[in-house]
């Protein structure tokens, strides 16, 4: 099911242009919304999340390192500074530094440490909470231009309130047990709880309550020697 989750700014007022009805099947676009592709669908297209907006916006995935990598490393791509809170500091150090090239578009933070980002629309912000299973309440939380990314190996005790208070979820490969939890809080259908336990490495279904998206991964050559190939387990 295509969806839209990108929420892009409005851009500044020109004089109109209009082209010939004959010649509207030569336009096109690459993709279909702002902000970076998570993925591709069953078809092959591209699956595009927006993380930058003009109010709070929290994301929780449930699933691994690898696609927590992958979304840090893109969103950086755009432009946009990512801050890591971690307990783990040392499996970020490679792609922190892989992705500076002498500048700190990615910083790493201790848990409980991430300062205050100063987000603007045109520097906005992601924070990666890389706090394990009960990861703690963050000192900075989502506001206007900076979201808040919070990565869950499994479902914890703590993962009913953050779904519930997230914009959007990111669901990899669960147990069956998992699925049906997330299915409920979620309000999946059926169908879709059945394949949460059946999912592929780097297949992740992206939803809210109303819309859903199935999306696979796939690296680029750079993230791929970066990262290695897509993987569930850390």
């Amino acid at each position: 099911m295509a969806s839209r989750y990108g929420q892009g700014l409005l851009g500044p007022r020109r004089t109109e242009h209009a082209v010939p009805a004959d010649h509207l099947a030569a336009l096109s676009l690459p993709i279909g919304d702002d902000g970076v592709v998570v993925g591709n669908d069953a078809e092959g297209r591209p699956q595009v999340v927006g993380f930058h907006h003009p109010r709070p916006y929290d994301v929780v995935l449930v699933g691994g390192l690898w696609t927590a990598q992958v979304l840090a490393l893109r969103l950086a791509g755009t432009g946009a500074r990512v801050a890591v809170e971690t307990g783990r500091a040392h499996v970020w150090t490679n792609l922190v530094q892989a992705a500076g090239a002498g500048q700190e578009c990615i910083t790493l933070y201790d848990v409980g440490r991430v300062p205050p980002m100063g987000p603007t629309v045109s520097s906005p912000v992601l924070v990666v909470r890389d706090c394990g299973m009960r990861p703690p309440r963050g000192r900075v939380a989502s506001m206007p231009w900076q979201s808040v990314l919070t990565l869950l190996p499994y479902l914890s005790p703590v993962a009913p309130r953050l779904l519930r208070g997230a914009g959007l979820a990111g669901i990899q490969r669960v147990s069956p047990d998992e699925a049906q939890q997330i299915g409920r809080i979620m309000q999946l259908p059926q169908q879709d709880v059945d394949a949460l336990s059946t999912l592929g490495d780097g297949v992740t279904l992206w939803c809210t309550r109303r819309e859903r998206s199935y999306a696979l991964t796939q690296p680029t050559d750079a993230e791929s020697g970066l990262l290695g190939t897509a993987r569930r387990l850390d």
